[in-house]
């Protein structure tokens, strides 16, 4: 595991960052439900300057990304922040396979004007290449929601790009353990801290992370006009769950590991979706490019769609609920969602916890051959 610049590798960092080093104070960062501050010290007002709470996590995340990190009150309000730094008239180029929230705030801008928007496929790595010389906002998510598709990032990255352009990238799926985007040329790392950071389905938040130092004032900027900022207990609760980080995604992609070799093989699913199996499209370029797989899984069911809202009615260990990255696993069909209706319409989102695996396998088993 490569070391970080504390010294430290990630998983070390994980654990001992963002701690006070002073004789008397708690070891573990304590949560700052204060909105002003006695006028003197350099700190005023919560919204402007910060809370402990917010700078601790701000230090882990950061220092994991190998840059400087800004907290937001969600996954959406980091990405509004960066969308929020383009001029007038901007060229911004999106995956064809996207998180439907991003998708639908590059649309709304578009729609009033702000920018134009490009979609291209994850795995054309040549257009990719080329619209960097074009874009001013080149937005990567790698792996991709829900299709996995994994980009080559680092060749993206290096390619020539206009001047002031970004190149972002979304490694909310990937976490920093299994990808550093600063490291190979991104201008900024953006995650929803409500999934694998926080890690416990009970908090919103979001971080982003550039080694620009005037993006880092923007992205402040941005955080401090719009509102965004991420509050007390939310905080508190990010900087616990990303302390168990490590260990949470080692377990719970060890188990997606064999969850998707057991279901591409199982009579009554149609198609499997996991970037660590031969049979994915992108497979060789993830072995490249990520210190591993993840936890997310989507496949299709034999059966149908509706086979597979029977499917999510019918598990019992596995929770029929949106989003990801919990200890937890979670399963849901993504066509459903309004804007998601071009995915394929049997398709099942599985993001896999850190339960016994066998137990895991068992409920999706039961439950798929009793709606073949």
């Amino acid at each position: 595991m490569t070391k970080l610049k504390s010294g430290l590798r990630p998983d070390s960092w994980l654990v001992a960052a963002g701690r006070s080093s002073q004789p008397g104070e708690p070891l573990n960062v304590s949560p700052v439900p204060a909105s002003n501050f006695i006028l003197g010290s350099g700190r005023a007002y919560a919204r402007d300057d910060g809370t402990a709470t917010w700078e601790a996590l701000e230090e882990i995340v950061g220092g994991l990304e190998t840059g400087r990190a800004v907290a937001f009150a969600s996954g959406m309000a980091a990405v509004a922040a960066v969308f929020d730094q383009l001029a007038s008239g901007a060229s911004i180029v999106l995956p064809d396979d996207c998180y439907q929230g991003v998708a639908h705030l590059a649309l709304a801008g578009q729609k009033q004007g702000r920018w134009s928007v490009q979609r291209i496929a994850v795995e054309d790595t040549g257009r990719w290449i080329r619209a960097c010389e074009t874009a001013d906002l080149v937005w990567l998510e790698s792996p991709s929601n829900p299709l996995l598709a994994v980009a080559d990032l680092p060749a993206i990255c290096a390619a020539p790009r206009k001047a002031g352009a970004m190149v972002a990238v979304d490694n909310t799926f990937a976490t920093p353990l299994n990808q550093r985007p600063l490291e190979i040329g991104a201008t900024v790392s953006v995650q929803s801290a409500t999934k694998f950071i926080g890690g416990h389905s009970d908090l919103l938040a979001g971080v982003a992370t550039t080694r620009d130092g005037e993006l880092w004032r923007g992205l402040r900027k941005s955080r401090e006009l719009q509102g965004a900022a991420p509050g007390a207990l939310e905080s508190f609760l990010a900087v616990r769950g990303v302390r168990t980080l490590a260990v949470r995604l080692e377990r719970a992609q060890h188990n997606a590991m064999i969850l998707a070799e057991r279901l591409e093989a199982h009579p009554g699913v149609a198609k499997v979706r996991y970037p660590g199996l031969p049979s994915h499209p992108t497979h060789e370029v993830a072995k490249r490019v990520l210190d591993g797989f993840g936890s997310i899984i989507s496949f299709d069911l034999q059966a149908g769609q509706p086979a597979a809202d029977a499917v999510c009615q019918r598990l019992r260990l596995i929770r029929h609920a949106t989003s990801l990255g919990a200890v937890e696993s979670t399963i849901e069909r993504r066509a459903a969602i309004p804007g998601q209706e071009h995915l394929p319409a049997a398709l099942l989102r599985l993001s896999v916890g850190i339960e016994n695996l066998e137990d895991l396998w068992a409920d999706l088993d039961c439950a798929i051959r009793s709606c073949e």
